[in-house]
């Protein structure tokens, strides 16, 4: 896949911290619980933490207790990218960010969550910058 931002995997690592690189470029996953932005209840929108893409709004954001946040819709299906994963034994959809490919998470269908896509977006917050609405 060629994407709009492109940086050899040297300058990756130079502009992230190892734990944002394995996340972001790996495709790894943060611990549950631990993420900044698990349970944050601010206003505003949440950006690729790599690149700067606007990618989900605090007004998708809900409460799933699955350890991460979760949001039922990205702000534009252009702004994200889904590949199936079958690592782990399982069928899943991973998501990334459009513009520069970083891995932010998975996407789950059909759990019976109230929201208007019956979708579950839960995105690792390393992968994210929150920028709070003025």
């Amino acid at each position: 896949m060629s994407y709009e931002i492109e940086k050899s995997d040297a300058e990756w690592r130079a502009q992230l911290s190892p734990e944002e690189y394995h996340v972001l470029r790996q495709a790894g996953t943060e611990p549950p619980h631990v993420g900044e932005y698990t349970d944050t209840k601010t206003v505003g929108v949440y950006s690729c933490r790599a690149c700067g893409a606007e990618l989900f709004s605090s007004e998708t954001k809900f409460d799933s207790h699955c350890g991460w946040p979760s949001y039922y819709a990205p702000l534009a299906e252009d702004r994200v990218e889904y590949l199936a994963d079958e690592s782990h034994g399982m069928r899943r959809v991973e998501v990334r960010c459009a513009r520069c490919g970083g891995h932010l998470g998975h996407v789950f269908e059909g759990e019976g969550y109230g929201t208007p896509t019956d979708q579950r977006y839960c995105i690792n917050s390393i992968s994210l910058t929150l920028k709070p609405a003025p």
